[in-house]
């Protein structure tokens, strides 16, 4: 069997966004992520790159307006529908979101001993998760 050999501790994930001040303003400046800048996309658009510890995300606005996404949440359909990170402060960053008009979908909360999450809805209506862990 072969398997991917590797060569970052961590992915890189594309976000095909809407309005792209408003994905900045959520990714960048609500959940303080560090803006590596932007460049031009093949085939027509601008990809703005936010960095998540060693995750980029690729905020891509592209030049038409692809249809959005099925909303109905993590079940509302077949694809990626919500993505974690790992948190130290799981209530502060939710009430940050909150508090700045992001709706909170998930409110803080105890899934398992030890393993609390809250999710929040992106200006697109991604599901982003917060887990932290005791």
């Amino acid at each position: 069997m072969t398997k991917a050999i590797l060569t970052k501790d961590s992915i890189d994930l594309g976000i095909v966004v809407c309005d792209a001040d408003a994905s900045l303003a959520f990714y960048r400046d609500t959940l303080g992520f560090t803006f590596e800048g932007e460049m031009p996309m093949p085939g027509g658009g601008t990809m703005y790159r936010v960095l998540a510890g060693t995750t980029l995300l690729k905020l891509v606005k592209a030049n038409n307006d692809p249809a959005k996404a099925a909303g109905g949440g993590i079940t509302g359909a077949c694809g990626y529908r919500y993505f974690t990170l790992s948190v130290s402060n799981l209530e502060e960053i939710t009430t940050a979101c909150g508090t700045a008009g992001y709706k909170v979908v998930v409110p803080p909360r105890e899934i398992r001993a030890g393993i609390s999450i809250s999710i929040v809805e992106d200006p697109d209506g991604n599901w982003v998760e917060f887990l932290q862990s005791a």
